[in-house]
């Protein structure tokens, strides 16, 4: 999801914030888990139904706590964009599958080949057991609790490991959890020394979302107990709009999803394809749609700071190396007080255009409220590049008449989701699956594809008293064995 989604830490750190566990505690916890489990490894609809309405309770109740607490650990972040980005989203969830839980419970009944008949076959969705969920420090709320409901429905415990960037958020989050469920259901943990401990527990799975290089750190802890793995981890997402896309539409509808959470959001549109010689108006187009949407940046607060001092470094010197290389960089509040930014940690939203491959803006998941721009004469150019490039999380097309050339982009690139004349939105439509493909992650959750995830499908063979394989167990010298191979050479 972008280097900055979850960072490393020493080993022995010591900590003293009164939520922080070490390695013994969290062994503690996860063999409780492991051991409630054994005692009851296949809860009912009602049981599972119920753990969900308990979840749903706490984040009407704590909802406000929760928007505080992640406003704190940011240094500013609406307490709206919290509400509907993620408390809204993560109630629509937990609604989702109280309405499709008892279909998804449901046996999948299987055919039965000739030789085998009279039996009986089917596939079964058993719960994995206890679930590791390593959650980022952008959407905490809703990167937690997302995968921690596919996980309850599917009838799993599961601990939850909250970023060292979510301090306050942990505090909020495990006491609301504890009220709705027992430790040996589930269990919040926060601690910088727990990072490669809780990977290499012999969990029945992890999900982790993260960047792609702690990601392959993760498959690596993994590896030693076999714990099958589920990791969305982003990557740089493409924004196209055809030459026939009117621009204020599209300038909107960009703005609002690159400038959701100031673009710390891993579905953010990364770079931008424009027709040649339409750079200049779409500019106007997009400062115009921003302006609305933020009158102002250093003093407004729906409009959200870099969640840290090393972020916002980071984001200056992608833009740094991009003017060093002969980018414009265009920054769409000029007027606004840089010492107050820069003390508050905020980036105001900036346009660059004259990219080129070479810069870390291209080369890095940019994180942040920057936007690329380049422009294009023919959209196999557009293809092209971006086959060249890993797999993203996200492709975004503009194009309101052109139904061909939209399903030319689709079928030509691969991506974890297509979005098409939109952005962002997707991951808050809880019946399409999400997760990325190639280098933007493995697995999918949300919808029935996170039930099915979050389940081994088990399968289940019946024979009843009669029992025709005996008719061709060996000797194979009888006349049964005869019509038998016939069959298969008639069949053949």
């Amino acid at each position: 999801m972008s280097n900055s989604h979850n960072e490393q830490h020493p080993q022995g750190q010591s900590t003293t914030d009164g939520i922080s566990i070490d390695a013994k505690r969290l062994n503690e916890i996860f063999y409780q888990q492991k051991k409630a489990y054994q005692r009851h490894p296949y809860p009912n609809l009602n049981q599972r139904l119920q753990r969900l309405e308990n979840l749903k309770k706490i984040l009407y109740k704590y909802q406000d706590d929760f928007a505080q607490a992640i406003s704190q650990d940011y240094g500013n972040r609406s307490i709206d964009e919290t509400k509907i980005g993620e408390v809204l989203t993560a109630i629509e969830n937990c609604n989702y599958y109280i309405k499709n839980l008892d279909d998804l419970m449901k046996v999948s009944k299987r055919s039965v080949a000739t030789i085998h008949q009279p039996a009986k076959a089917w596939v079964e969705y058993q719960p994995l057991g206890v679930v590791g969920i390593i959650a980022p420090w952008n959407y905490p709320l809703f990167l937690s609790l997302s995968p921690l409901i596919c996980t309850l429905a599917a009838g799993n415990h599961a601990i939850i490991k909250l970023s060292s960037l979510s301090k306050n958020f942990a505090k909020v989050l495990s006491k609301a959890l504890s009220e709705a469920f027992p430790d040996d259901v589930v269990s919040v943990v926060f601690g910088e020394t727990l990072n490669d401990h809780f990977t290499h527990l012999p969990f029945d799975k992890i999900i982790f979302t993260g960047s792609g290089d702690v990601g392959k750190k993760v498959m690596r802890a993994v590896a030693e107990n076999l714990t099958p793995v589920l990791l969305e981890l982003g990557g740089k997402s493409p924004t196209i709009v055809h030459e026939d896309m009117p621009l204020e539409d599209a300038a909107q509808r960009i703005a609002i999803g690159k400038l959701w959470n100031a673009g710390q959001t891993c579905v953010a549109p990364d770079y931008l394809f424009l027709p040649r010689g339409k750079t200049q108006d779409f500019i106007q187009a997009y400062k115009a749609q921003v302006q609305q949407l933020y009158p102002s940046i250093a003093d407004n607060p729906d409009y959200t700071s870099i969640v840290s001092e090393k972020h916002y470094q980071r984001l200056q010197d992608y833009l740094t190396d991009a003017k060093a290389q002969g980018a414009e960089v265009i920054d769409l509040y000029p007027e606004q007080n840089q010492a107050l930014l820069k003390e508050k940690h905020t980036i105001s939203p900036t346009l660059v255009r004259h990219v080129s491959p070479d810069m870390l803006l291209m080369k890095e998941e940019i994180f942040g409220p920057i936007l690329p721009i380049m422009e294009y004469d023919d959209i196999d150019d557009v293809i092209m590049f971006i086959n060249a490039r890993p797999h993203p999380l996200a492709l975004y097309y503009f194009d309101f008449d052109n139904k061909d050339v939209a399903e030319y982009i689709r079928r030509n690139t691969h991506s974890g989701h297509f979005g098409w004349n939109q952005v962002l939105t997707h991951v808050a439509q809880e019946d399409l699956p999400f997760g990325g493909v190639g280098a933007s992650g493995m697995g999918k959750y949300h919808g029935e594809e996170g039930f099915y995830s979050l389940s081994h499908a088990r399968s289940v063979m019946s024979y009843s008293k009669f029992y025709a394989l005996k008719y061709i167990a060996p000797p194979f010298s009888r006349k049964i064995h005869e019509i038998v191979y016939k069959t298969l050479l008639r069949k053949s």
